[in-house]
């Protein structure tokens, strides 16, 4: 994808968008002045549908960028984007470039809060999970006039840049090595997925392949909230006393896996030639469990590693945009709990 050139939205375009003056606009947006609610209802409307953000560097800063990158990621409950953080970091800790993170809880009006907030102290650039975003951040993200990278997932259209595994792949390949292994009746637990796109691309492609293959999904175990061993205790030992005959589970993420597999431990189930199992994501922590857990890693430090280079060499470039599109290969490991096919 070739770079394109952009600009950061100023007072002006919004002025011609709504209608209005300069003067008007910035009254508006700094909440001051004697503005009929008309004239206010329409200055927001028009700035946030351009994706406009103040300006909070006064002054002589007007016209420059801080040395921060803003890290917009919707969690750091579990293992995944710690990792991520570690590889932007190593990037940039010798450098002038500082990261700022911000959570969204995988809620899109967050994400547009926080971005809002982050791209109004002008950073040197976004990396931000995920390619799905609500219009009024995408908006923001088109028209911020710095390097942005979008991270973890390439299954869809980048704002500019992008790093990160194909989740349908991963879901294709995992349904593929249970099939060859054997396993005809499996379910599926995970989160629900309304707002959590990459575990819904790796179930469409999950159950996509299986289907390929002419097997159907036997059951599934959906939670919200938080990955934990014991949410994973509990979901498995429900699954398994409504379908007792399935031979294997494929868990969304390794946390709730290993808690499937402590269940299974606890209980006498064999594993793997009663009942196999799987995860995602390769989690370090989870190494020293014997069995191990059967997972793909989904290169987090390296997806860490590779957006912060990018706003790095945007940065001493002076480059507003990178067009760049990375996809790496998330490598499967068959651990202890799949069989062999």
């Amino acid at each position: 994808m070739p770079p394109r050139p952009r600009r950061p939205l100023t007072l002006r375009d919004v002025s011609e968008a709504s209608g209005v003056s300069e003067m008007t606009v910035s009254r508006v947006l700094r909440n001051r002045g004697d503005v009929s609610q008309a004239t206010r209802d329409r200055v927001l409307a028009a700035s946030k549908k351009l994706g406009y953000v103040p300006n909070k560097i006064a002054g002589a800063l007007a016209s420059q960028r801080v040395n921060l990158v803003a890290v917009i990621i919707p969690s750091m409950s579990n293992m995944v984007f710690p990792e991520v953080m570690t590889g932007i970091s190593q990037v940039l800790e010798d450098g002038p470039l500082q990261p700022v993170v911000g959570i969204t809880h995988y809620k899109p009006e967050r994400e547009e809060a926080v971005l809002f907030e982050m791209l109004s102290w002008r950073p040197s650039g976004v990396i931000i999970a995920g390619l799905e975003h609500s219009e009024a951040a995408r908006a923001m993200l088109m028209n911020a006039g710095i390097p942005i990278v979008e991270i973890m997932d390439t299954d869809g259209e980048p704002v500019d840049s992008v790093v990160g595994i194909s989740h349908r792949r991963a879901g294709i390949e995992m349904a593929r090595e249970i099939v060859q292994a054997g396993y005809r009746r499996i379910g599926f637990l995970g989160t629900k997925m309304p707002l959590d796109h990459r575990a819904r691309k790796r179930f469409e492609g999950f159950t996509g392949a299986l289907a390929k293959a002419g097997v159907e999904m036997t059951d599934h175990e959906f939670y919200s909230g938080g990955s934990s061993l014991l949410k994973g205790r509990e979901m498995t030992a429900a699954i398994l006393q409504r379908s007792p005959d399935l031979d294997f589970l494929y868990y969304s993420n390794d946390m709730i896996a290993a808690g499937g597999l402590l269940h299974c431990l606890d209980n006498g189930i064999e594993v793997p030639g009663k009942l196999g199992l799987a995860g995602f994501n390769g989690i370090e922590l989870l190494d020293g469990i014997n069995p191990r857990l059967a997972t793909m890693d989904a290169c987090r430090r390296e997806i860490g590693t590779k957006a912060a280079q990018i706003i790095a060499q945007c940065t001493q470039t002076g480059a507003s945009s990178a067009g760049e599109r990375v996809e790496l290969t998330p490598r499967l490991q068959i651990g202890d709990t799949l069989r062999r096919g």
